[in-house]
């Protein structure tokens, strides 16, 4: 369950992570994904993204599940989040797609940089179709990377009907071996170490550095060096966010 709802914010540290990863123009065409993904989306009647960390931009491409939903002649945002569309979602909904992109940026993180395109995200969402009721739609998110796999250049998500139920919302997928590990709080592991939530959920509580390093038998120099970790990893501003961001994570 989501406890806050600070969707806008989660949304804006995502933006930060992607569109830092994105260093240089790498080797793939857009005009070519362009073509790809105009006929992907009628050949799978889909709703296709496809959103340029380079630019800032996104294309959308509507096969015919996009009658369902109440977009118009929606083809172009100048952001790398396809605001209408998630508009058919409620606060919450969306706060949890955020944290499960979030979860699934940083389970990438940890693996080698040549296996990462062997995985996408796959994700069980609710949209507002255009009679006005909730139906179960089915995300599936990939990162493709420049050639050296150094760079993030694009994120191309798919949007379709659920064709069956599966228990849980958000998997990481192995496309090669067909083998899904969902995205639980139980992933968060790999996001902030066990002191750095340690010293996260003592801050939470209005503790002082001195009081932590007090507590802990460390240096006030090495609290600070960890607050500066956690703000880096999470992409905030401060600790407050931090604190913020985390419990709708469920890392504290």
């Amino acid at each position: 369950m989501v406890r806050n709802n600070h969707y806008s914010e989660n949304r804006n540290t995502l933006d930060k992570l992607l569109r830092s990863e994105n260093k240089a123009a790498g080797s793939i065409s857009l005009p070519d994904i362009v073509v790809n993904m105009r006929f992907w989306a009628q050949v799978e009647n889909v709703l296709v993204v496809v959103s340029d960390m380079a630019e800032g931009k996104s294309h959308i491409f509507a096969g015919g599940f996009a009658r369902n939903l109440d977009i118009g002649e929606y083809q172009q945002e100048n952001s790398i989040w396809e605001s209408r569309i998630l508009s058919l979602m409620s606060t919450e909904e969306q706060e949890e797609k955020y944290i499960a992109e979030l979860r699934f940026f940083h389970y990438l993180r940890h693996l080698p940089k040549s296996k990462r395109t062997d995985y996408y995200l796959m994700s069980k969402l609710r949209f507002r179709y255009t009679d006005g009721d909730n139906h179960d739609v089915l995300h599936r998110m990939y990162y493709l990377y420049d050639e050296n796999y150094e760079n993030l250049r694009f994120a191309i998500c798919f949007y379709g009907p659920l064709p069956f139920d599966f228990k849980g919302k958000s998997f990481a997928v192995n496309s090669v071996t067909g083998i899904k590990e969902e995205l639980t709080a139980s992933r968060n592991n790999s996001i902030l170490s066990r002191r750095e939530s340690q010293i996260l959920t003592m801050i939470d509580t209005g503790m002082r550095s001195a009081e932590i390093a007090d507590l802990l038998n460390i240096s006030v120099h090495t609290v600070s060096r960890h607050r500066q970790d956690i703000i880096e990893k999470l992409q905030v501003k401060n600790t407050h966010e931090a604190c913020r961001l985390a419990k709708s994570m469920e890392l504290i």
